[in-house]
């Protein structure tokens, strides 16, 4: 009986060490700040995110400060992020998956028109 009983939980171990893993895989975030030529904060200038493995694209408008932030990325995906402003936009930048950083930073710069 203690045999099985060592076989079972030696089971249940190596199911728990494979699991474990996969539910707390790790996120990362991106952050930065929108600027206007000048390096003027750019409040209400809307931030697209594109997924490159998904196409799904998110979008955030910069706050007060010209600050914008994504959550919960995968850190397996390359993400393409450029800001957008009356008719104006930012060059298109990416965060690669190479990138292991938990928060990254990519400052963005409206064009002028």
């Amino acid at each position: 009986m203690t045999k099985k009983l060592v076989s079972v939980c030696t089971v249940l171990l190596l199911v728990a060490a494979v699991a474990i893993p996969a539910i707390s895989q790790a996120t990362r975030t991106l952050q930065g700040q929108v600027m206007k030529p000048g390096d003027q904060p750019l409040a209400g200038a809307i931030v697209y995110l594109k997924n490159t493995k998904t196409l799904s694209v998110r979008s955030f408008t910069s706050d007060d400060k010209g600050n914008y932030r994504f959550t919960s990325l995968s850190p397996n995906v390359d993400y393409e992020v450029y800001a957008a402003h009356e008719g104006t936009k930012s060059d298109t930048k990416t965060l690669s998956a190479f990138d292991s950083r938990p928060l990254a930073t990519i400052n963005l710069k409206v064009n002028s028109k």
